[in-house]
């Protein structure tokens, strides 16, 4: 994990909220369709426990995408995601709606993108996150860089980092 600004590890500490993009995020941006036309995603199980840790440790988990998919449905059911705002073209205006709906403020979310339509929520909550494989822009504008590729273990790095930040680590570990 990189930190591109100095006080980051330090506002993980206050992380109410964590949101996921999904294609290039909670998969590694590949799209499978099988013979009936019906879309496949892969979603790493590393990821799932890394989400559940959160959870556990009473952060609030949600995804924010431009796609619809039954997959990411069966996928959020499966992790007990209940925020799951898909079909939006934009995102930034979907955080308006997210923090009414919880009542988490911007500076208490952080957000993990991998691609452009990312850029404006980033700008926009308390610590945006790109995965290491993100495109150059997005980046640019994180806070942190993943050591892991998008759909390979990248929410995971970040939840053990929002976990042992906020002093839960050995509570929730011996919990799973």
């Amino acid at each position: 994990m990189i930190y591109k600004v100095s006080d980051t590890e330090n506002r993980l500490r206050n992380i109410k909220l964590l949101l996921l993009d999904v294609d290039g995020v909670m998969t590694d941006g590949s799209i499978i369709y099988n013979d009936r036309g019906e879309e496949i995603k892969v979603f790493c199980v590393r990821d799932g426990l890394g989400i559940r840790m959160l959870m556990e440790s009473g952060i609030s988990v949600g995804v924010v995408t431009g796609r619809s998919s039954d997959a990411l449905y069966h996928r959020c059911k499966n992790l007990h995601i209940q925020h799951i705002f898909d079909g939006i073209s934009d995102k930034a205006a979907a955080l308006d709606k997210i923090t009414e709906k919880t009542g988490i403020k911007n500076h208490d979310i952080a957000y993990i993108g991998d691609d452009l339509p990312d850029i404006s929520i980033m700008r926009k909550v308390g610590i945006p996150i790109a995965v290491a494989d993100a495109h150059e822009n997005v980046i640019e504008v994180a806070h942190m860089v993943t050591s892991a590729k998008g759909g390979a273990g990248a929410i995971r790095e970040v939840s053990e980092a929002i976990v042992k930040a906020q002093g839960n680590w050995e509570a929730v570990t011996k919990r799973l």
